[in-house]
């Protein structure tokens, strides 16, 4: 997936009439990008179309009409696309008590570097974490988490051919066993990669 330019968006004025239909075309598109991962994290998978989506709905919220905001948009959310050898995704832990979700991100440090995923019978993937920045520290771990998941060219190979996917959490404070995700997620995720051409 090539990152998105100005000419891939639309303005103001285009986005106010395109919403609905584009709102709803995103909304179809994420049930098949969320992966759940026990009852209280979750994989949210980035790509072109959800990042886009994203990037209309801040330069709309902050009326951002100009080429140096809308660029500086560009710049901040076109990394969050995978670029064919990979997987990006937002971690979420969600917990809706704000007591219990400040103990539990308390035990839950260093989570961020324990999820996996992995295609068919290949080493596990663990997730590279928070690359722009580093949203942890000694006392807590943060509730969002960026993610990138780099596969190698048999892994990509593997799940082209319709391998399964498994994914899973190692860690003592939270730890959710490997499973096999669905098959729609699984078909979505398959999409976004892209084998290398050899020259």
């Amino acid at each position: 997936m090539s990152p998105l330019t100005r000419a891939d968006l639309w303005s103001l004025e285009q986005y106010a009439e395109e919403r609905p239909r584009f709102r709803s075309q995103v909304l179809e598109h994420k049930k098949t990008r969320h992966l759940a991962l026990g009852e209280h994290a979750r994989l949210y998978f980035e790509d072109a179309l959800t990042i886009k989506y994203q990037i209309q709905e801040m330069l709309r919220i902050e009326k951002v009409f100009e080429a140096a905001g809308i660029i500086e948009e560009l710049d901040a959310y076109n990394p969050l696309i995978p670029d064919g050898q990979n997987w990006k995704a937002t971690f979420m832990i969600e917990y809706s008590d704000p007591i219990e979700r400040a103990r539990r991100l308390a035990e839950m440090v260093g989570i961020e570097d324990k999820v996996w995923l992995q295609v068919g019978n290949g080493e596990k993937v663990y997730a590279i974490a928070d690359e722009d920045l580093d949203r942890s520290n000694e006392f807590k771990t943060s509730s969002v988490h960026f993610m990138r998941f780099e596969l190698t060219p048999d892994m990509i190979t593997a799940a082209k051919r319709g391998e399964a996917i498994q994914a899973g959490i190692e860690h003592a404070a939270y730890s959710v066993e490997s499973f096999v995700i669905a098959a729609p997620i699984r078909d979505s995720l398959t999409a976004d990669l892209q084998p290398k051409a050899v020259h």
